[in-house]
């Protein structure tokens, strides 16, 4: 349910941003999520359809770009990418001392509008 959260901060970013603008209506939104991140695109998709009505952002579509999750041994400094995002020990020397380098993040790109 976090999502509804996250939805409406998105919401207050682009019309914010659109309002600053000059826009007429907002017509693209352009997400960045992290594979690890625990947001999910089809709950944020139904309370974008609810809570955008009657806003300068209705009926803009959101666009989601999923990042893979990298992470570092902390060992020997192996990168790496995580198969279907379970955490496993490094390939390179078997360490679990690893660390994230990307995959956590969720955040707002760019919006698109109609002037």
């Amino acid at each position: 349910m976090h999502e509804l959260a996250v939805t409406e901060n998105i919401l207050e970013i682009a019309t914010r941003h659109a309002t600053q603008a000059q826009a007429k209506r907002v017509t693209d939104i352009y997400l960045v999520i992290g594979s690890l991140s625990s947001i999910i695109d089809d709950s944020v998709q139904f309370y974008w359809d609810i809570i955008s009505k009657n806003t300068i952002c209705c009926g803009a579509q959101l666009h989601f770009h999923r990042i893979p999750a990298q992470m570092t041994c902390q060992e020997c400094g192996h990168s790496f990418s995580l198969e279907n995002n379970l955490l496993t020990p490094c390939p390179q020397c078997s360490s679990a001392n690893i660390r994230v380098i990307s995959g956590e993040q969720f955040y707002l790109d760019s919006i698109e509008i109609e002037k």
